[in-house]
């Protein structure tokens, strides 16, 4: 059998893909569109969808093993941040969530650090996946996230690790579990609490310093299940891991136009460095809206 690489211009990832549940492959599949709709509708009423056994359970085990393979490659922070990743303003009121310094102890693998033949790195770059993301989105068209290093990450989480709350860079993210932990680790949201014009402060903030929980969903997320989150919008985290089994989650950014790569300041604070197309963008500033970030 032939290597099978990344490749975005053709990219068949029909043997990777649960193609029974999910007939990605066919644009004329009758069960499709039934798919399409039911994921537009989740996602328009609380901006997260999840796919339950996306991937075929052999390409989720070798998803799993290229995974832990990576992870002695993690940069692991371990700081104090808010849910925007800026730095603390003293001149803001202290009920301002930009005020709220939380500690985040999660780590990446990069993007540059993934094979082209590894599962999730086929998956991320298929225009077939890319249909029918920007399908469930609808989107007419998504692209990768031009970020070299935060297009396609995943998410590290050992004993003892967690994400405290927070928004994502880009308007929506695409993530998939590969191995859950013995404990702990569990998916949290408040459901569209900011928009692209509102920043919602109020109840953001009553949200991280968990003074109000009647906002916040749980999720749970099990191995190859595939999630579409609007985490731009969405304030959400992930709990604290207990036990000796990793959490580790693939995480495929995209983006609705072509060229985004996040802030310099934020893409250092998550791994631990930066490239020239980050100190380039910084002077660009491409970005889709003018959210805190």
């Amino acid at each position: 059998m032939s290597l099978q690489l990344a490749d975005a211009e053709v990219g068949d990832i029909s043997d990777i893909i649960n193609t029974e549940l999910y007939p990605i492959h066919d644009s004329g599949h009758v069960q499709l569109q039934a798919l399409i709709d039911h994921a537009r509708a989740e996602l328009a009423e609380d901006g997260c969808c999840l796919l339950k056994n996306f991937l075929r359970p052999e390409a989720l085990e070798q998803a799993r093993l290229e995974g832990l393979a990576l992870s002695g490659k993690t940069f692991y922070s371990v700081r104090k941040v808010n849910a925007y990743f800026t730095e603390d303003d003293t001149s803001l009121p202290q009920d301002d969530p930009r005020r709220t310094f939380m500690e985040r102890t999660s780590g990446f693998v990069t993007r540059d650090m993934i094979a082209p033949d590894a599962i999730i790195h086929r998956l991320y770059v298929s225009p077939m996946m890319k249909r029918f993301i920007g399908a469930c989105l609808n989107e007419p068209e998504i692209f990768e996230y031009a970020d070299p290093f935060a297009g396609l990450v995943i998410n590290v989480m050992p004993d003892g690790t967690e994400q405290p709350w927070h928004f994502d860079t880009n308007e929506f993210i695409v993530s998939m579990m590969t191995q859950k932990p013995e404990a702990g680790g569990l998916f949290e949201y408040a459901p569209m609490i900011r928009s692209r014009t509102q920043e919602n402060l109020g109840a953001v903030g009553k949200v991280v310093r968990g003074e109000d929980r009647s906002r916040v969903q749980e999720l749970e997320l099990n191995p190859g299940d595939l999630q579409i989150f609007k985490g731009r919008f969405s304030v959400h985290r992930v709990t604290r891991v207990e036990g000796a089994t990793e959490r580790n989650t693939a995480i495929f950014a995209y983006s609705e136009k072509p060229g985004i790569i996040g802030r310099a300041q934020r893409t250092k604070q998550l791994y631990g460095r930066l490239s020239e197309a980050h100190l380039q963008a910084e002077r660009n500033l491409v970005r889709s809206d003018q959210l805190l970030d």
